[in-house]
């Protein structure tokens, strides 16, 4: 059976989607990534395709700006962000049927982000699988969804302040939004405005741990928390660093696309020099080489580009993190305890849920001093309570299944499929 990955051009999405799609190529489907050309240049696990669309809306050269917003610090930078969305959704929608019927697809795996795989799965009459790879964007009356930086509201003023913000969300939303409601109208598919109008009735699959978000009341009878996907090639990385075993030792990353903080950097460096902790910094080549050195003056231990992130977080005492969701639960996985500085979209969402679960501090980073920034490290290392409340996590995400519970659940999605249409 042929399998096609709906996902948004970033590169945590994109790195998720083919892990799971590396497992059901080892399952005898056919997998193919689609989007537009340049995400097809980076590396794509063997056995999986990719089918360039949008040649002429999304030429060679509109993925870096595309990229740049989104690692943008400017607040208002979010529009445009939004607007790529759009205008992302609108492509998939516009090129993926014929694409889609080209290919001889039997079932889609569809990230909750990218609004598209529902509505082409439905329109097309396929099998569809949505995806979170970040905590699920599932509503439900005063959950706070996780773009949202809010506690888990205890009182009904808390309930109101959440139901205020996920209206001021549906309107900044509302560009895509737009989208969504004229393309469903388009296919046939009635009335759909929200990124949860487009959630598949058939299978829900969410990187989630259980226990990690906020209490849901009623999620879908079809949604599963199988944990972080993760590749079995990359828990055979080694870090090859002589660490002291006498003295603490760090792990800090912002992901992907938030590496080029160096004043933050600095400060994290600063502060792990005034503890006495070993700290490995890890920007994923947003750094120059003039950058690094300043990072080793500092106090960082070692600086790199790339690290292998499970090896390091093994080895590390704790985690310093951006709260992206792949680094929180890589962290959570291995049992360790975080400091995280949560930056744009969904993170600070992530950090309150963080905090819920006790497996770490959170610090804004506009108020992330050097002293600050000392205090929090410090206290995260000294009170066993943040690393036992992650060590909590390490025989949750083992029961969850990961990136093989997943692909049998998409095996068995496409099998059904195919027997109702033969």
């Amino acid at each position: 059976m042929h399998v096609a990955l709906i996902s948004p051009p970033l590169p945590s999405h994109l790195s998720t989607h083919l892990v799971l799609g590396e497992a059901l190529v080892a399952l005898g489907h056919r997998v193919t990534l689609l989007h537009q050309v340049e995400v097809g240049d980076r590396t794509l696990p063997a056995g999986i395709q990719f089918q360039a669309i949008g040649a002429t809306s999304h030429p060679r050269g509109s993925l870096a700006p595309l990229l740049a917003r989104t690692a943008s610090s400017k607040p208002w930078s979010v529009f445009g962000v939004i607007a790529d969305m759009a205008r992302n959704t609108e492509l998939f929608c516009r090129e993926g049927p014929t694409a889609l019927r080209d290919l001889g697809v039997d079932c889609l795996i569809a990230d909750q982000m990218e609004p598209a795989g529902g509505l082409l799965g439905d329109h097309l009459g396929l099998p569809y699988a949505s995806l979170a790879c970040a905590v699920p964007m599932n509503r439900e009356p005063y959950l706070p969804l996780p773009t949202l930086p809010f506690a888990y509201p205890g009182t009904e003023r808390e309930r109101q302040i959440v139901q205020g913000a996920t209206q001021v969300f549906d309107l900044m939303m509302r560009s895509q939004g737009k989208v969504i409601q004229r393309q469903a109208q388009a296919f046939g598919l009635g009335d759909r405005r929200t990124l949860d109008d487009c959630f598949s009735p058939y299978l829900q699959l969410s990187q989630c741990l259980p226990g990690f978000d906020f209490p849901r009341r009623a999620p879908p009878p079809h949604f599963h928390e199988v944990g972080p996907l993760r590749s079995p090639a990359v828990r055979e990385q080694r870090l090859e660093l002589e660490i002291d075993p006498r003295r603490p030792f760090v792990f800090a990353s912002f992901g992907t696309l938030q590496g080029g903080r160096l004043p933050l950097f600095r400060r994290i460096a600063q502060a792990c020099r005034l503890l006495d902790v070993q700290v490995l910094i890890a920007h994923c080549g947003r750094l120059d080489p003039s950058a690094e050195r300043r990072l080793l003056d500092d106090g960082a231990t070692w600086v790199t580009d790339f690290a292998p992130q499970e090896a390091a977080i093994a080895r590390a005492d704790a985690v310093i993190t951006h709260g992206g969701f792949n680094t929180v639960l890589d962290a959570l996985a291995a049992g360790k305890p975080m400091l995280a500085l949560p930056m744009v979209f969904d993170q600070p969402g992530i950090a309150r849920r963080l905090e819920r679960v006790g497996a770490g501090i959170c610090l804004a980073p506009r108020l992330a001093s050097k002293a600050r920034l000392t205090q929090a490290l410090g206290a995260v290392l000294a009170d066993p309570g943040y690393r036992q409340a992650a060590e909590r996590f390490v025989p949750i995400t083992q029961a969850a299944g990961g990136v093989s519970a997943a692909a049998r659940l998409v095996d068995g999605l496409a099998r059904r499929g195919l027997d109702r249409a033969s």
